[in-house]
């Protein structure tokens, strides 16, 4: 199994590289000390299996395995027992604590060799169904990668199978749906005004009634968005008017 170990920490990824050698069947295909480094070397290897660490500068295992559009199995290695339970709700295979134990490590490895459904589960699609608020949302600019702090995002706007996060002056395509939007972004600065915008009230200039019980909000850069009878209820409650 072509495999990919990722963490910042170059002591752990030694002692993953020592415990995991006498096991025949993995083949280490490359080691990554960040997220940005682990995204090219996972396309360039397309491995079986990656073990990751949750917490690491730039962006968390958690954001980096948002953006792949087929994530491989994933073992989470981590020093921090809280996330074990979010591990498991994005269909991780293991979680392991670091220091690693041998033993741990080999009923891992166990379990992921009598997976047979080469199926499985996309990580990918549970990934935004986490009940912890961002603080951030991660896009992918022509192969890149950008980082939108919550204050620069305008509103964000449902097409299709994706949701257009819109700043200023410009707008990023993003693979999710809005209901997971709504369920991680800070309920006190994001409102779902209509099923299709979720609106930072940081950025509202004003509510404007333009019909009888028909309502709109405009933003500081002028855009006009639609807003429904439950939308200007939620709004009402945020902006306490």
């Amino acid at each position: 199994m072509r495999t990919i170990i990722i963490d910042d920490e170059p002591l752990a990824r030694s002692l993953l590289l020592e415990l995991l050698e006498p096991e025949k069947d993995i083949e280490i295909v490359a080691e990554c000390g960040d997220g940005f480094e682990a995204l090219k070397a996972i396309q360039e290897h397309q491995p079986d299996l990656i073990f990751l660490d949750i917490q690491m500068p730039k962006i968390t295992g958690f954001e980096m395995l948002e953006l792949l559009e087929s994530p491989p199995r994933v073992i989470f290695t981590t020093a921090y027992d809280e996330y074990a339970l979010k591990a498991f709700e994005v269909n991780a295979l293991d979680y392991l604590l670091k220091p690693l134990n041998p033993e741990r490590l080999t009923r891992a490895l166990q379990k992921l060799r009598q997976q047979t459904d080469k199926n499985q589960e996309s990580v990918k699609g549970k990934m935004l169904q986490l009940p912890e608020q961002m603080q951030r949302i991660v896009v992918k600019v022509n192969g890149n990668i950008k980082i939108l702090p919550l204050p620069e995002v305008f509103y964000l706007e449902s097409a299709d199978d994706y949701v257009k996060v819109h700043t200023n002056d410009k707008y990023y395509l993003k693979h999710q749906t809005m209901n997971n939007f709504e369920q991680q972004l800070p309920i006190h600065q994001f409102v779902r005004v209509h099923r299709s915008c979720l609106v930072n009230v940081q950025h509202i200039h004003k509510v404007d009634l333009y019909e009888k019980d028909q309502y709109c909000v405009v933003l500081r850069n002028d855009v006009r968005l639609p807003v429904s009878r439950s939308g200007y209820a939620k709004l009402k409650t945020v902006l306490g008017i």
